[in-house]
């Protein structure tokens, strides 16, 4: 039994849907489209948004369309936010336009292309802040920004998401030990 296809998704004020061959979710921070796959219903009334299903074939279907359906409509409302961290001596980001300038410690600066929809804040050239409505185009930039210098485990180095856990590894022990 799907429990999360089930919960009711409230639908804030200044969310506007459409429902068709597709879910269309347009509010003050943009618009979205939500494919609604076959044996998926969506029902709107009070200013609640449903979804039933055909039979429990459809399971897992009702609660990854239900799912996708929330983060559409929180993200055409409020958006979505996920912040960053540089770490390391030397290390930091610049902004200029759409593209940001990372100096991780290679011998040249990275240059990273902002998509449409993602916004950057830097704070202090090491405190990253992205926000968009897309929260899956959000949380795929954040993950190519990573990337780009994962957090190293002997001396903590890279780009790391803020409050991600860290577990430092002891290196080597000098020469001669036995």
């Amino acid at each position: 039994m799907s429990r999360v296809g089930k919960k009711p998704i409230p639908l804030p004020k200044g969310v506007k849907i459409t429902i068709g061959g597709e879910l269309l979710v347009e509010g003050p921070k943009g618009k979205q489209s939500v494919p609604i796959p076959a044996g998926i219903s969506l029902r709107q009334e009070n200013g609640i948004l449903e979804l039933q299903r055909d039979g429990d074939d459809k399971a897992a279907l009702h609660g990854l369309t239900r799912a996708l359906a929330a983060n559409a409509v929180q993200g055409v409302s409020t958006g979505f936010t996920r912040e960053l961290d540089i770490v390391g001596i030397g290390y930091r980001c610049d902004l200029k336009g759409r593209i940001a300038s990372f100096t991780l410690g290679y011998s040249h600066p990275i240059e990273f292309y902002l998509p449409d929809g993602i916004d950057l804040k830097i704070d202090k050239q090491t405190h990253l802040v992205l926000t968009g409505a897309d929260r899956q185009a959000l949380g795929q930039v954040a993950a190519n920004m990573r990337a780009l210098r994962p957090p190293d485990p002997y001396k903590n180095k890279g780009v790391r998401y803020t409050g991600e856990p860290l577990r430092k590894k002891v290196g080597k022990t000098g020469a001669g030990g036995k």
